[in-house]
């Protein structure tokens, strides 16, 4: 039997963790943002080193310092970021590090692994072509190449469609069949259910529970991951909305190859509303954020906010006028990863916090607390590298700052994406009370249940086009599950 044991003291807040993976079976790894999951991953798979402990592969103490050993072992990882070259194929992907090795044979073989696991794919594609359910498949078939036993994925569904979850989960499912042993890093509680045999749950660094997934509840999860009770559902206080402030009309955005994404778009929000965008991901909900904030130019059409033209003004601009941005990308546009957190917790309104010619570095300390403790920012301190925080709170600084930076109307993109429940939970009130206060906002998210949980209406978004605006309030799951798809347009 294989058994994978790690203690180690020291990794996160002096805690140590002990966690056993038998072999065949489906493992989740569940824990708040900063709770020490990844950490824990990344040290077996040799991205960082532990202070004291074992590692024990079938009972044998193993020495694991680099990728590569972790690769010579048989563990592999799925990063939540892919580590593929974009303008690589899948073979010379998949083959990359590797020596001695024929392409022609290693498409055949990888062609051949494919079919086996039912992964279709085409070793010759360009990786930059592929879709995101695709490109996940490269990085699985790249383990499955290298004969890996263990296989990590770490937020494996984050950016999946329905569809491809389940294509996943069949996939999972069948190499747990094989006997290999697969660990699953999700904050997604349902999905542990649906899929995991035991999960093992993590608070503050240590292991607070291993459970069977046969033998719990979501809410169970919940408070073992939190320490509390957590409401999993929210109730949005009925108020009457105001003015018009954010419109969009006839909008039209194209992408970087000239393709048209956003195609004569028109919408408009309203002061004290939550209006939400459902659609995949790739149907123009990134670059409709984009053209927003003039990050990308609108072909044709306007944006309007506050009744003012604003659509061909700068980021600085919008910011002025009253429109805070909240971007699906956390680490390259919403914020500077290579400075302290204080500094990004005043970015876009550094002259409220100077005196004279200089910024106010108590100020900014006073400001920067505050966010860490309403947010609940997890940071050694404010002057620890925003590129050195989880990916979670990361997000809970950027939200922080738009929200405390009190603008008419907000952009929101995926804001809960790699949160967990309890780090989900609040922001979900905080945006609730932004709207209770009379902002107009507009969420743009791939989670069903955000939006029914917050949105006074959502707006389907398909190949480019609203196809539908439904009040959130009567709409089914089903119903926007195929309207998403494009299977439906009857609104």
């Amino acid at each position: 039997m294989r058994k994978i044991v790690k203690r180690f003291p020291g990794v996160v807040a002096n805690c140590d963790v002990d966690l056993t993976i038998e072999p065949g079976e489906i493992h989740a790894l569940l824990g708040e943002n900063g709770a020490g999951k990844s950490t824990l991953m990344q040290i077996l798979y040799g991205f960082h080193s532990m202070d004291s402990g074992s590692i024990l592969i079938d009972d044998k103490p193993v020495e694991i310092h680099s990728p590569k050993d972790a690769i010579a072992l048989g563990i592999g990882m799925v990063h939540q970021e892919f580590m593929l070259v974009r303008r690589f194929s899948v073979v010379e992907n998949t083959v990359l590090g590797l020596k001695g090795f024929n392409l022609g044979e290693a498409a055949r073989r990888l062609r051949s692994l494919s079919n086996q696991h039912h992964l279709a794919i085409d070793p010759f594609a360009q990786v930059q072509h592929l879709p995101i359910g695709v490109q996940q498949r490269v990085e699985i078939l790249k383990l499955l190449y290298r004969d890996a036993s263990l296989l990590i994925l770490d937020e494996p569904t984050a950016v999946l469609t329905t569809h491809e979850k389940e294509q996943l989960f069949r996939v999972l499912r069948g190499l747990r069949d094989q006997g290999r042993s697969i660990v699953i890093v999700t904050h997604k509680l349902q999905e542990i259910l649906e899929l995991a045999d035991r999960v093992t749950v993590m608070r503050d660094g240590r292991v607070v529970a291993a459970v069977s997934t046969r033998q719990t509840s979501e809410q169970e999860l919940a408070r073992l991951m939190v320490g509390r009770d957590v409401n999993l559902r929210t109730q949005r206080v009925p108020i009457e909305r105001g003015r018009a402030v954010l419109r969009i009309d006839g909008l039209h955005v194209r992408d970087e190859a000239g393709q048209d994404k956003v195609r004569g778009l028109s919408l408009d929000v309203h002061a004290g509303e939550i209006v939400g965008i459902a659609g995949v991901d790739g149907n123009g909900q990134s670059q409709l954020a984009e053209a927003i904030m003039h990050l990308r130019p609108a072909h044709q059409g306007s944006v309007f906010l506050e009744d003012r033209e604003v659509t061909r003004l700068t980021v600085a601009q919008h910011r002025a006028l009253g429109l805070s941005y909240v971007p699906a990308d956390r680490r390259h546009v919403g914020a500077i990863t290579e400075m302290p957190v204080a500094e990004n917790a005043i970015l876009g309104s550094q002259r409220k916090h100077t005196r004279g010619l200089f910024l106010d570095r108590q100020r900014i300390r006073e400001h920067a607390e505050k966010l860490i403790a309403r947010f609940g920012v997890r940071a050694t301190s404010i002057s620890t590298l925003a590129g050195k925080l989880s990916g979670g709170n990361l997000q809970k600084l950027i939200l922080g700052r738009e929200i405390l930076q009190d603008r008419a109307a907000m952009v929101v993109e995926q804001p809960t994406r790699g949160l967990d429940v309890g780090a989900v939970e609040s922001v979900w009130l905080e945006l609730l009370r932004e709207r209770e206060r009379g902002k107009a906002i507009l969420l743009i998210s791939a989670e069903l249940e955000e939006l029914m949980n917050l949105a006074d209406r959502i707006a389907v978004m398909f190949e480019g086009r609203i196809v539908g605006i439904l009040d959130a309030a009567s709409v089914t799951t089903e119903k926007l599950g195929l309207m998403i798809s494009g299977l439906s347009a009857d609104a």
